[in-house]
Order: C-alpha cells, then sequence, then structure tokens
C-alpha cells in the first residue's frame, strides 16, 4: 500500500510577504462595481450633517460603500452588517478593515442620509444614462402597498374622533351653562345645536369664570374641565390635525395609515398600517420613487410626476400606466406637460368585449350629435341637456357635468331593458373626459401602444415582484415617512446596482459566447481545409502511380 502525504497545515504559520485582500476579491464581483460607482460620485455639494472637531469620523463614502453592499445582499439590520464587517472578506475590503458598530451605522443610516441619500439616487440614475441602461424618456409607474412598522392594532380613526369630540363639546356645553353667569353667548335658544368649541376657546372662557361664591358642585365642575375635558379636547384636535385628509394612521407611525392589502398576516381581509410606493422603472431599473398616505393611485400621479421633474429637470416623452392612474385630472395633467400617455381607464379590457359593444342601452354605445348637442336613445327619441353641474374630487378638480333626458320613456316597450327609475331617463356626462377616452383608446391600440402594454407586466410588476420576494423587502423598518423613504431609497440604488451588475455580466457572457462561436467556426473552415487538403494529396499520389504504370 502506497504511503499517503498529507499538504502541511498549520494555523499559526506565518508569512514572510503579507498578502493583500485585494487579490482575494475576483474581478468580476459585484462589490467591484459598487467600489467603483461609490467612488464616482460627487459628495461635496452633500451635507452629511458633520460639524468638525472632536474624534475623527469614518468617512461617509466607506459606510456609503458598506450601505449599499449590504442592501444588495439583503442584509438591511444594522447589527447584521457590524457582524458582517468583522466576518466577511467582501466587508472588511470595502471598508478599509475599519469595523463601526451598529450604533454608528445607524446613526449615519438614519440621521445622516435622511436627505443627502435622494441626490444620491439622482447621481446614480445619471450615470445608469451615460452608460446608455436608460434613458429617462420612457416611464412605467406603478405602485403596491407595503407595511409599516406601526403596531397593528393600535390605531386612530377618523369618524371615532369626531364622534367623541362631538360628545365632549356637548358635555363642556352642558357644564358651562350652570357655572357661567353673564356670558352672553350662552343665553342662545334651547333647540339651537351647541356650537363647535376649540381648546383655546375653552381655556379662554375658564379663565373668565369667578371662581368666588361658588358651591363645592360648581367648583368640581370647573376643576373637571380644567383636569379631564380640556386636555382630552386637545388630544382630539391634535389627531385631527395629524390625521389631515387621511381617514386613520397609526398610533406608532403617525405618518402610516390603514389600508387593506393582499398580504393579509389573518387571512380574513384585515387592514394594516401601510404606505402606497409608487415607483417608476425603465428597463427595469427604478428611476423615481414616493410614498403616499393614500390607498388609491389615481391622486398620487401629479406628485409623482412633479417630484420626477424636479429631480431631473425633464419630463418623460411617454408614461405608461393602468387604469389605476385613468382619471380626467391626470389626463389633462399629461396633455398639459405635453407627455405622451399610455394610461387605461376603467372599462378598457370590458368595452372590447362583444357583451358590451352589442349592449344598445349603455350610455357609452348611444349616438350623440355634437353639433346639436344630444343623445339618441335605442328607440331613436333625442335625449336633450336639461342643465350642466360641476363636480369636485377629493384634490379639488373640478370636472363638468352634462345631464341629459329623455322627453317621454312611458309606454316604451325597451323600458324595463333600458333603465329601471319611475321617471324618464337621465343620463350624466363628462364630455372631456369622454374625450380623453378616445384618444387614450387610440394610443393604446396603436403599434406603440401594444408595445408599452406588452412591456409594462415586465417593468413595474415585476420590479415589485423582486422587491418583496427576492429581496425579502416586503415591510418597512422606520417609522416616520422620512426615514422609510431614506430607508427606500438605499434600497432601490442597491437594487439599480445589482441589475447594473447583472446586465453588465450578461452582456459579458454573450461577448465570449459570440467568441467562441467564432472560434468554433474557424475551426471548422480550417478542418474542412485540411480534409481537402489530404484528399488533394492522395489524389496526386494516385495519378502519379497510374502513370508509372
Amino acid at each position: 500500500m502506497a504511503k499517503i502525504s498529507w499538504k502541511p497545515y498549520n494555523q499559526g504559520q506565518g508569512v514572510l510577504f503579507p498578502v493583500s485582500i485585494d487579490s482575494k476579491i475576483p474581478e468580476d464581483h459585484p462589490v467591484r462595481l459598487v467600489n467603483h460607482i461609490v467612488d464616482e460620485l460627487d459628495l461635496s455639494d452633500i451635507d452629511f450633517g458633520y460639524k468638525g472637531g472632536g474624534n475623527s469620523s469614518y468617512h461617509p463614502r466607506m459606510l456609503l460603500k458598506i450601505l449599499f453592499y449590504a442592501y444588495l445582499n439583503n442584509v438591511y439590520s444594522c447589527r447584521k452588517i457590524a457582524a458582517q464587517l468583522e466576518q466577511n472578506i467582501y466587508y472588511i475590503w470595502l471598508s478599509g478593515d475599519q469595523q463601526p458598530n451598529f450604533r454608528t451605522i445607524n446613526n449615519f443610516r438614519s440621521l445622516r442620509l435622511k436627505q443627502s441619500i435622494h441626490k444620491l439616487f439622482v447621481q446614480i440614475v445619471f450615470i445608469l444614462v451615460d452608460m446608455g441602461y436608460i434613458s429617462l424618456k420612457e416611464l412605467y409607474v406603478d405602485g403596491t402597498k407595503l407595511e409599516s412598522r406601526a403596531n397593528r392594532y393600535t390605531f386612530v380613526w377618523r369618524k371615532s374622533v369626531e364622534r367623541n369630540k362631538a360628545k365632549l363639546e356637548s358635555k363642556i356645553h352642558g357644564i358651562l351653562s350652570q357655572i357661567e353667569d353673564g356670558i352672553t353667548q350662552d343665553n342662545a335658544p334651547d333647540d339651537e345645536p351647541p356650537t363647535p368649541i376649540n381648546s383655546r376657546e375653552l381655556k379662554e372662557r375658564i379663565q373668565q369664570i369667578n371662581r368666588e361664591n361658588r358651591s363645592k358642585e360648581e367648583l368640581k365642575q370647573i376643576k373637571t374641565l380644567e383636569d379631564k375635558h380640556l386636555p382630552k379636547l386637545q388630544e382630539y384636535e391634535e389627531k385631527l390635525d395629524t390625521l389631515g385628509e387621511r381617514n386613520s394612521f397609526g398610533k406608532t407611525d403617525t405618518d402610516s395609515t390603514f389600508m387593506r392589502m393582499k398580504e393579509d398576516h389573518m387571512r380574513n381581509g384585515q387592514l394594516k398600517p401601510a404606505y402606497n410606493l409608487q415607483i417608476g422603472t425603465e428597463n427595469q431599473f427604478i428611476t423615481h420613487y414616493d410614498l403616499f398616505p393614500n390607498p388609491t393611485d389615481t391622486l398620487t400621479l401629479i406628485p409623482f410626476m412633479n417630484g420626477f421633474e424636479s429631480n431631473y429637470k425633464i419630463r418623460p416623452e411617454q408614461l405608461c400606466a393602468d387604469s389605476g392612474y385613468g382619471s380626467e385630472e391626470n389626463y389633462t395633467y399629461l396633455e398639459k406637460k405635453e407627455i405622451e400617455a399610455y394610461v387605461k381607464y376603467n372599462y378598457f379590457h370590458k368595452e372590447e368585449k362583444r357583451s358590451f359593444k352589442n349592449n344598445a342601452f349603455l350610455q357609452d354605445n348611444l349616438y350623440y350629435n355634437k353639433e346639436k348637442d344630444y343623445f339618441i336613445c335605442p328607440m331613436g327619441q333625442q335625449m336633450k341637456k336639461i342643465y350642466t353641474t360641476n363636480r369636485k374630487t377629493q384634490s379639488g378638480f373640478v370636472s363638468e357635468i352634462s345631464v341629459y333626458k329623455a322627453s317621454r320613456c312611458q309606454g316604451c316597450p325597451l323600458r324595463s331593458l333600458c333603465h329601471k327609475s319611475e321617471n324618464d331617463r337621465q343620463i350624466q356626462v363628462n364630455h372631456k373626459l369622454r374625450e380623453y377616452k378616445r384618444k387614450a383608446r387610440e394610443r393604446l391600440t396603436s403599434e406603440e401602444g401594444l408595445r408599452m402594454r406588452k412591456r409594462r407586466p415586465i417593468e413595474p410588476e415585476a420590479v415589485f415582484g423582486q422587491i418583496k420576494y427576492n429581496k425579502a423587502y416586503n415591510r418597512f423598518r422606520h417609522q416616520s415617512k422620512e426615514k422609510v423613504a431614506m430607508d427606500f431609497a438605499v434600497f432601490a440604488i442597491a437594487f439599480n446596482l445589482l441589475k447594473l451588475y447583472r446586465k453588465q455580466k450578461k452582456a459579458v457572457f454573450a461577448q465570449k459566447r459570440t467568441v467562441k462561436n467564432k472560434n468554433v467556426e474557424l475551426f471548422r473552415v480550417y478542418q474542412h481545409h485540411e480534409e481537402r487538403k489530404t484528399q488533394i494529396i492522395n489524389l496526386t499520389k494516385l495519378n502519379q502511380q497510374k502513370n508509372a504504370a
């Protein structure tokens, strides 16, 4: 049996020349891309809030590299990042073997990056533009709801606050009417409802009350007003101020709003505190993002596009979005900004069905005479305009609605199929929105519209799938909108860097494959040439043998 030889193994063995960490990092590893991109960023105009003096600080460029690379690898905890700085060679190489603790990393991320990170995101997007991966001319917009860090079971609802505040005001008016003397405001008739009262007014009226010669019961009521009802009234006012235009908010994260979400941990349609995350993508790169408190997407498009224009000082030439954004207000905004909108509207797909097209009683299928401004019902009767009204949306946008009415529906044999009203049929028509829908239908069914519609499912929707499932970023880890936006900005930068790395690696692989195919083809040509050369030599020898014979 042959003798077994082992390689030398000594954990305490020293080396004459120290090994460079850089030699252990592969040339095509994503950590080198992160390092290169961050070195290209201009940090001169960015204020990280360092005051100077005292002990030296870790360089923000180094901390940025660590954060971006950690988020790129689905590591979002500062404690885990700090542990990687001691164990992982890639983190050690990025940090230059510096080991800031988790508090330092967290303070840099939560406090110093709140305002600066958005400028860094814009810089990286412009780098992608220079590299030719995106152009900022196309924008695919979509939204999703991401759960907040707020407690799921501590919330405030507007209706509850308003109802309790009204009850409290009624109690306050009752007490004031009993203990106040000489204040004319309390001489109103009994049948009139009590007027609303705010905390400032209540405090002034309490100070005006003369406390001399008061009974114990009256003094007790005054003390109840001061110690119990006034603080409670102030609490209700603060809650209403926090609510603003919203219907709810979480107590542990007052910027979050309770929304009905698809990812329901209780599987019973429960509302959860969340933010409506809106993103714009191009070539699956995130080019813009924003957070909103309203659960629907309709009112988010205009502020989202204003933010895009503020960041890049340009507007996209084309925009594609689903029917959640199809409103008169949004169509008007996009037309004014000269943006070619491939935005669906409600019933866009339903209009393509045969059942919709063949239903002559639907309002959209009634014939309209634009010159004389009347509709024709299925029986041939003219429906003339009787009046025009305005309708205001939640954002304050005013739409003009025209109302048309048939003159005689009694005795019509088609009445049961046409409408169920006891009176003559009336229809409400928004002519401006009707025209916007016609233009949108033409664009969406054009060749360019079909191309944009085919790309939309693989643009923002695919990005959301990667965010929630591949990257495990399905719940925010900070409280308050400012910190949540900061954290997602870091994530969006890391997401774009990983996408850039994969596209570059794919391009290199395709280039190597092309070179390999060319080499294979050259080898086949050479082999064919050698075979042909051998055949010619053999024929020559055979002819020489024949001639010799």
